[in-house]
């Protein structure tokens, strides 16, 4: 039999990465990490706030989890800002509610627009990916020594070895919660993960990542030294579903709750549900999120047992803004992504919020 010829190896740019412009070397995990270890203090943090959502999904602690800050973080002065008046509120509702600050550092887009603090921190569209994970790692490590714990949704799936260690909540889009390979990264994940349900409004798409995930699965990633490896997990056993509504229409009411709740128990998933009070629920109006948290408080008032948690868009200005060109233009503490409610209407929300479901959350 004869022997295939080889090709030239120096022809093959015509049809091996045709549309690659170039490979940039990108800093491992553990390079990043020894740059900003993980202090004791974070440690702590960390611990305790896996341990206590662990505990209200399981139905040992009956505070209500609480989700709450900036759409997406772009400047680390105004995320410090907001989670010195975030770490204060946190103490002083701490019987009721367990606060958690949602920083965000990556943006899924249906089509174009800035993609978040990893991806473009310059907001110039130069990508230094490796000066943003710098800064999304350094922000997280000074929160949680704060005794702040954060949250974040896991996007692209190399980036949890990065920071995954400072995370104590983590969020799977409605636009990934469908993929496979965010369900595999997930069934990974070393904190609880909460699953959006589609963009239509359906829970299948969550119902069935909730199912794929208690599984363990193994699947192609990136180790801590950045070599690509065969990532064999355990399963995830604290997935649970986020309500965020779906076509324009919100799924918070009682009827949806309780269809919510439905789905969940035929389909053997844990039960527990966490209402996001923005996107679609709140038809895109940041201002209207009080409006669904006070409808919450009050199904829970009647006598609900699965709603475990809620998740707020705030930021310390209300509203959003387009990146302008000239960014020294920028409105400082005011969302570029989606529109936000202020601080000051978070803190009574929250407070409103707590003082009404305080006389109810021993029974459930």
């Amino acid at each position: 039999m004869s022997q295939p010829t080889i090709h030239n190896a120096t022809h093959n740019a015509e049809i091996d990465d045709v549309n690659i412009e170039k490979f940039i070397p990108l800093i491992t995990p553990d390079e990043l990490k020894a740059q900003y270890p993980l202090s004791d203090a974070a440690y702590q943090t960390v611990l305790h706030g896996r341990t206590t959502i662990q505990n209200i999904l399981d139905g040992k602690d009956k505070r209500i989890l609480v989700v709450v800050g900036p759409c997406s973080i772009h400047d680390v002065k105004a995320a410090h800002e907001y989670a010195d008046k975030l770490a204060v509120l946190a103490d002083e509702l701490k019987d009721d509610l367990f606060i958690v600050m949602r920083v965000y550092f990556e943006k899924p887009r249906t089509t174009t627009g800035w993609k978040g603090l990893i991806n473009d921190p310059n907001m110039d569209d130069s990508f230094d990916i490796e000066k943003g994970l710098g800064l999304a790692r350094k922000l997280l490590l000074d929160l949680n020594e704060k005794g702040l714990p954060c949250a974040t949704e896991a996007l692209d799936p190399n980036t949890p070895q990065y920071m995954q260690d400072l995370i104590s909540w983590s969020a799977i889009g409605a636009r990934t919660t469908e993929s496979q390979t965010h369900r595999e990264m997930s069934s990974g994940l070393s904190c609880p993960v909460g699953f959006k349900n589609g963009t239509d409004g359906s829970m299948t798409v969550a119902v069935n990542a909730m199912q794929a995930v208690k599984s363990g699965h193994s699947f192609l990633g990136l180790s801590s030294d950045g070599k690509v490896s065969i990532i064999k997990s355990r399963g995830n056993k604290y997935a649970h579903v986020v309500l965020r509504g779906g076509n324009d229409q919100p799924n918070y009411d009682e009827t949806a709750i309780a269809a919510a709740e439905d789905e969940l128990a035929k389909g053997k998933t844990n039960g527990k549900i966490m209402v996001d009070a923005s996107h679609a629920n709140s038809g895109k109006d940041p201002y209207l999120q009080p409006m669904v948290i006070q409808n919450i408080a009050g199904q829970i008032q009647n006598g609900n047992q699965s709603i475990m948690g809620l998740m707020i868009e705030s930021h310390l200005k209300g509203g959003r803004q387009n990146i302008p060109a000239d960014l020294s233009q920028l409105e400082y503490g005011k969302s570029v992504t989606d529109g936000c409610l202020d601080w000051d209407a978070t803190a009574d929300t929250l407070r409103e919020f707590a003082n009404a479901v305080k006389p109810h959350l021993a029974n459930r």
